[in-house]
């Protein structure tokens, strides 16, 4: 039963608490737990991860699967996701899959969020590929995780009054709010060295401000060799073909010295191609400006038209910021737009070599249709 109080929004889930098993078929101990919103309301659940209080910013996602992609997705570092897709958990994690080095099965080397909230966790799990238990491993990474919650109202609340700023409280563990938003995340995501993949004639000078794993493996596929570089590297001491901008998290505006490196790239006549924070941080290089959402798109199933055409693609997204195209030249133009609300989701410079889109045309998982432009940054690089 559910129960609301105007005067705290206090919105608590009855539960019956039952012991759940761990991957070594013992019993876990349920531990209780709650999602305090900086708006003063509380969700009651029960932990599954790690037995901590956190804080981060409230966000959600739509993606019906993909939750081990999403939570090792660097973009998401410093929130605390909701999963609107009610049973999470069911097929485990998978077992790691190394391909050039990296972890094909995963977007990353670990979990990037603060948080997890779902309405129902699944301790069994079943996948020909899974070798654990999603709670064990939230716990062995230290992330809390909170199951139980009634994630429509939240989600309802977080669409209404837009991303709020909460903490998983476990046994009573008070802790502060945090802001993702306020500071640069880069140095919490991105390479501390560089380091090359691939063995292509022509190198991509990869800016990593948060880049998740498929899009070096996407590079590598049409047989490029990728230089990736942490987010502050001085792209004037690198030989390259082209420049790839990452995605990544929090507020691209605090990304300054990577604007600084972009805006140099700008005026050398080499290809240059963003995506998500990439596409932000190519904006603000070009003298454009950027803009908080009022609770993001983070889903698998986002279309975008081509502008100019009847073109739609369904798109996979994970963003809380957006281009205002209005504070651009008119040397760059509108390349894709959101069909939902009508946000900019891409540029294009008139030279045709700098060009950007807000979506993952990497989405793993997620829809491939754009997947192409790849395609056309690689020929684009070897022509």
């Amino acid at each position: 039963m559910t129960t609301i109080r105007r005067a705290t929004e206090r919105i608590m889930v009855k539960q019956v608490a039952v012991g759940s098993c761990d991957d070594a078929g013992g019993q876990r101990e349920v531990v209780g737990g709650r999602l305090v919103l900086e708006d003063g309301s509380v969700f009651e659940g029960t932990s599954f991860g790690a037995p901590r209080s956190s804080a981060g910013e409230v966000v959600f996602t739509t993606g019906m699967v993909g939750y081990p992609e999403t939570l090792t997705d660097p973009s998401f570092c410093g929130q605390v996701v909701t999963f609107t897709y009610p049973l999470i958990g069911n097929y485990g994690v998978p077992r790691a899959r190394e391909v050039e080095g990296i972890d094909a099965a995963l977007e990353s080397h670990k979990i990037h969020v603060r948080g997890v909230i779902v309405a129902d966790y699944s301790e069994t799990f079943s996948h020909w590929d899974a070798e654990r238990s999603l709670g064990s491993w939230l716990e062995e990474q230290g992330v809390s995780a909170l199951t139980g919650i009634d994630t429509r109202a939240l989600t309802q609340r977080l669409r209404k009054r837009g991303s709020m700023l909460g903490k998983i409280v476990i046994d009573d563990e008070e802790i502060d709010y945090y802001d993702p938003n306020i500071e640069n995340l880069g140095g919490y995501v991105s390479i501390p060295e560089a380091k090359t993949y691939g063995t292509g004639t022509k190198r991509i000078a990869l800016l990593d401000c948060g880049a998740k794993h498929n899009i070096i493996m996407s590079l590598v596929s049409r047989g490029l060799q990728v230089i990736r570089l942490p987010w502050d590297a001085d792209l004037g001491g690198q030989e390259y073909d082209g420049v790839f901008l990452s995605n990544g998290p929090g507020n691209p505006r605090f990304f300054k010295k990577t604007i600084e490196q972009v805006r140099w790239a700008l005026g050398q006549d080499k290809p240059v191609m963003g995506i998500c924070l990439g596409h932000q941080l190519l904006a603000l290089a070009a003298g454009g400006s950027t803009y908080k959402l009022k609770y993001g798109h983070r889903s698998q199933n986002q279309p975008v038209i081509e502008v100019g055409t009847d073109r739609c693609c369904l798109t996979s997204q994970n963003h809380g910021f957006a281009v205002a195209t209005s504070t651009l030249g008119s040397a760059w133009k509108p390349w894709f737009e959101n069909l939902n609300d009508g946000t900019n989701e891409g540029l294009m410079h008139e030279s045709g070599r700098f060009r950007s889109v807000q979506f993952h045309p990497e989405a793993c998982p997620g829809p491939t249709d754009t997947a192409y432009l790849f395609d056309d940054f690689a020929r684009m690089v070897t022509a």
